[in-house]
């Protein structure tokens, strides 16, 4: 991974099998290595500032990991560009105002209806894209790797799929004003709809480079999280399937808890590691998860809270 030019990796999988230490630890790996690295949280509740014991701000802001010169991180969740809307449905109302279309009640019902139609992940995709556009042009010269904590298996499908979905719509939108800016009631002047396009033009190639992004699988892999057990190797494997037809590349699944070796077991341990012995197996014998490269990360006897538990975990799973 070290030898490889690929920059982003993308962390997912079910809930609470540990994506965010995974990626956190990875990251840390790159950074020891002196590969100048960014991991970025688009959860909604993030938890890096709770991980590496370090105030991450407000706003999204990409902070430097203390302890390291190349490890910085993103909060996404939080993540808010001066003066943009909260989202795309503000955004777009904003500019009917602003046309004086908002009383046209047949273009209304058909903007609101699109925007009742705009898929899950949406959010999250413009919210990847501003954190995107953010590190392309403040660290464009500096970054090596990028790491990313996706969130939980269907919130990170939804957010795939929603990509294409916000290109078109805002594609149809550039089109939509350019054809009301010919009605008689149109209440903007030219300048003012030149920079209204253009900002829609901006919005349309963000959302495109995050595809763009994702799916190159030159640039980007994505690397699926589970635990041994029946239930989650399950989910693994549907996820992993999803990512396959979506375009998305995946080489590695990592198994995170795994017990580790032990001369003589007490009757919990036992059945735990008789337990995980099925999922491995269950793992090798399907078609979507038998494929992949497999890492274990062991079940450690601390929590993995602060620089200190992220170096010896990422020296403990990514040899």
């Amino acid at each position: 991974m070290l030898a490889s030019t690929r920059r982003c990796y993308v962390f997912g999988g079910k809930g609470g099998v540990g994506k965010t230490s995974m990626a956190a630890s990875l990251a840390v790996k790159f950074a020891n290595h002196g590969e100048p690295t960014a991991i970025v949280s688009t959860e909604p509740s993030p938890s890096l500032g709770d991980l590496f014991e370090q105030d991450m701000g407000v706003g999204g802001k990409t902070v430097r990991i203390t302890g390291f010169d190349s490890l910085f991180a993103v909060e996404a969740g939080q993540f808010k560009i001066k003066g943009e809307p909260e989202d795309l449905g503000s955004f777009i109302n904003n500019l009917l105002g602003k046309m004086g279309l908002g009383t046209h009640s047949d273009i209304m019902s058909m903007i609101r209806e699109m925007l009742d139609g705009m898929p899950p992940g949406l959010e999250e995709a413009l919210v990847l894209s501003k954190v995107i556009k953010s590190i392309d042009v403040q660290e464009a010269d500096i970054l090596r790797r990028l790491v990313l904590d996706a969130p939980s298996t269907g919130h990170t499908l939804k957010l795939l799929s929603a990509s294409d979905w916000i290109e078109m719509f805002l594609t149809l939108s550039i089109k939509g004003i350019k054809v009301a800016s010919s009605m008689p009631s149109f209440n903007m002047y030219l300048e003012d709809v030149q920079f209204i396009s253009a900002r829609l033009e901006e919005l349309r190639q963000q959302v495109r480079r995050v595809r763009e992004i994702l799916f190159d699988p030159q640039s980007t892999e994505f690397i699926v999280v589970t635990i041994p057990t029946m239930m989650a190797v399950t989910e693994s494997s549907r996820f992993h399937e999803s990512l396959k037809k979506d375009g998305a590349h995946t080489r590695r699944l990592v198994i995170n808890q795994v017990l580790p070796p032990s001369a003589s077991d007490c009757r919990f341990c036992a059945a735990k590691r008789r337990e995980e012995a099925r999922a491995f197996r269950a793992i090798l014998e399907d078609r979507e998860l038998g494929g992949l490269k497999l890492i274990q990360a062991p079940l450690l006897d601390m929590e993995v809270k602060g620089v200190p538990a992220l170096r010896f975990l990422s020296d403990s799973v990514w040899k």
